[in-house]
């Protein structure tokens, strides 16, 4: 998740690993529910009610981040959901398939397990997709069900860097080219969309190298890259007429603020304002970090959209 496009100075470096090291050393928070999706292990979501017991909160769907690699999963996010139910919200914390060790490097272009020490392969396709869609699909039943109080009228998606992307694609699904699995006959019924320092343009990103080629991973490789873009990059699902807003930090070296700039730039072409707000000294982590001031504006961003 550390992954840095070019060659930031060792100060970058130095901030970039103190602000995750900040982030990752909150011990995990257990969820009031847990419910399945799907039948396979990582189809699952995590539910953590308002800790003040309030009633008609408005529902944070979180989609985690981790470069849509099997190492991260939903469990670093838990303490930002927690921090999230103690703001008053109702929070869902999402997991799907990433890519493993078990994934070829490049499907339809090699095969094999990832060497020694090397990166796992960056998502599953199609499944990490499916399973965001299934999760978003399921999300109103699956809500009532294990949190009763939440306003599942009221549904913000989020996601930080790999899970800004999903979260952005997730409110793109009605605009995916004719004949998508995923596409939506209707936008989804949801208040807005904050992202948090996405891959939010994958040419964007993978001109940068975000996280050792990521992005070409997740399409399966360069061979299938062209046509698979047209059904999961964001920056070329515009307009979609959802609320977004997109947080970002100007020192942040693991997905910098061009890639965001790109897809706001992106969606302005297609004449639909997205909002953006550039935290100074700030690099990636401290958005998921609820030690960290960026983490209350993040709160606030949210805030603005669901009540």
């Amino acid at each position: 998740m550390s992954d840095s496009p070019g060659f930031p100075d060792s100060a970058a470096r130095d901030r970039d690993e103190a602000e995750s090291a900040s982030a990752f050393a909150h011990p995990p928070v257990a969820p009031d529910a847990t419910a399945a999706y799907g039948d396979h292990p990582d189809q699952v979501v995590d539910f953590y009610a308002p800790r003040d017991g309030r009633t008609g909160a408005p529902l944070v769907v979180f989609l985690h981040g981790g470069a849509w690699r099997s190492r991260y999963d939903r469990v670093h996010a838990s303490p930002l959901a927690d921090f999230l139910a103690r703001r008053g919200f109702a929070v869902a914390n999402v997991e799907y398939r990433r890519g493993g060790d078990d994934i070829p490097q490049q499907r339809g272009g090699g095969s094999g397990p990832a060497p020694a020490g090397a990166d796992p392969v960056a998502g599953r396709w199609p499944e990490t997709f499916d399973d965001v869609a299934a999760a978003l699909d399921a999300m109103p039943v699956l809500a009532a069900r294990e949190l009763p109080g939440a306003d599942v009228r009221r549904i913000v998606v989020t996601g930080h860097s790999a899970g800004g992307h999903l979260a952005l694609w997730a409110a793109a699904r009605h605009v995916l080219p004719e004949g998508s699995p995923w596409r939506l006959p209707a936008p989804p019924q949801l208040r807005g969309v904050v992202a948090l320092a996405p891959i939010a343009d994958f040419a964007a990103a993978v001109r940068l190298g975000v996280c050792g080629g990521a992005v070409t991973q997740l399409l399966g490789g360069e061979a299938d890259f062209a046509d698979r873009a047209a059904h999961a990059d964001p920056g070329v699902l515009l307009p979609t007429g959802i609320a977004t807003a997109i947080v970002q930090g100007v020192d942040d070296i693991v997905v910098p603020q061009a890639v965001s700039e790109a897809y706001v730039d992106a969606a302005a072409l297609a004449g639909e304002t997205v909002g953006l707000t550039l935290l100074g000294g700030v690099g990636h982590f401290p958005l998921i970090d609820p030690a960290a001031d960026a983490c209350a504006v993040v709160a606030e961003e949210i805030t603005q959209l669901a009540w």
